[in-house]
């Protein structure tokens, strides 16, 4: 009779686990350094290409440009012409991880992920001692990687979901912006692309994008005019929880950004006073399970470890924070918009890997 192996005792398993780990995170940054270099589209371009002939296209350095190739072709991410020598070898991108790779605007773009997973480590010196003091860490703090690559992950959604799905699933509210002249708040807009995705899709409507953050700001503007929409997308330097944010909008919208505010229930507040009679706060946040259980599925995993690494930092700065952090589940959500004066609250039928999406009412 055969025998069965035994599994890996405990301690062989958590550390094989962490090994797993470290390789993982190291070949998220080298396609992080692969996406900023540009060094992925310059082989796109040029073919298949030795490590000389792309580090002349890319301009960059030879002896780092081969040892960049090296490394990605044992991950599996580039295929490689073996030859006699290292610098005859020729390098090509798979067809398969073109898409990932250089389509921004592809549901399958995984340079945001590396852009992003690199850059909320960019202030840990920052985070470590707010863990002793209790402080925040400012969003502008972690740097033009998470702010990018923010924008990068959630633009493919807001580009091919925000008005092909997510709006017509509330279809009172998708005819009334379809169908006659509206305006639309975005709270927290971060650089844009939910601001300019509903002006695209709706020729009628009017969007005010509102962010805190100037950078984002400054970027979305831009974006705006890129895209032929200035004439119809306004992008302000206004925090969420200004009391001085009015106006009258037919829809107000929160995209992932509820939960990394200090002040969420005066931002709610703020929102409800911008309805126009009859108009709705769309409110998309994280899709967590709706109580704490460990061990938990991949999609938990990864809001508690933006929540450790950034959102739990930058909801701190303000004085008597509500500290809520990226894990936000439903019940939370309905808490703050009845604090905030809310009398409807639906969670509405839409199905996303990571988002829950929210209506609430006057």
């Amino acid at each position: 009779m055969g025998t069965t192996e035994a599994p890996p005792a405990p301690q062989e398993a958590f550390a094989e686990r962490m090994f797993g780990a470290l390789i993982a995170t190291m070949e998220l940054a080298c396609v992080h350094i692969g996406g900023r270099l540009g060094l992925y589209a310059a082989l796109d371009a040029g073919g298949p290409q030795t490590s000389g002939e792309l580090a002349a296209r890319a301009g960059v350095d030879e002896r780092y440009c081969r040892e960049w190739l090296e490394q990605q072709a044992v991950a599996s991410v580039l295929e490689v012409d073996e030859a006699s020598t290292p610098a005859a070898r020729r390098f090509r991108l798979p067809e398969g991880h073109r898409e990932g790779l250089l389509d921004p605007d592809s549901l399958r773009y995984v340079g945001a992920m590396a852009r992003l997973g690199m850059g909320v480590l960019h202030p840990l010196d920052a985070m470590i001692e707010a863990f002793r003091t209790g402080e925040g860490v400012s969003y502008p703090a972690f740097g033009p990687d998470t702010r990018e690559g923010i924008a990068a992950f959630n633009r493919p959604m807001f580009v091919n979901q925000l008005a092909q799905e997510w709006l017509p699933a509330v279809p009172d509210l998708h005819e009334r912006l379809r169908s006659a002249p509206s305006r639309i708040a975005d709270i927290a807009c971060g650089q844009g692309w939910s601001s300019v995705s509903l002006a695209a899709a709706y020729p009628l409507a009017r969007v005010d994008g509102f962010d805190a953050d100037a950078a984002s700001v400054a970027a979305a503007r831009e974006l705006a005019a890129a895209r032929g929409l200035g004439d119809r997308v306004r992008v302000f330097l206004q925090d969420a929880s200004d009391e001085g944010l009015d106006g009258e909008y037919d829809l107000v919208t929160i995209f992932e950004a509820l939960h990394d505010m200090a002040h969420p229930v005066e931002a709610l507040r703020a929102a409800r006073r911008m309805l126009a009679p009859g108009g709705a706060v769309v409110v998309a946040d994280e899709r967590v399970a709706d109580r704490f259980g460990a061990p938990a599925d991949e999609v938990e995993r990864l809001n508690y470890g933006f929540s450790v690494l950034h959102c739990l930092a930058v909801g701190r700065e303000d004085d008597h924070a509500a500290c809520t952090g990226t894990v936000i589940r439903a019940d939370t959500v309905e808490r703050y918009a009845r604090d905030a004066g809310f009398a409807g609250f639906e969670v509405l039928p839409i199905e996303h890997d990571f988002w829950r999406f929210y209506r609430l009412t006057h």
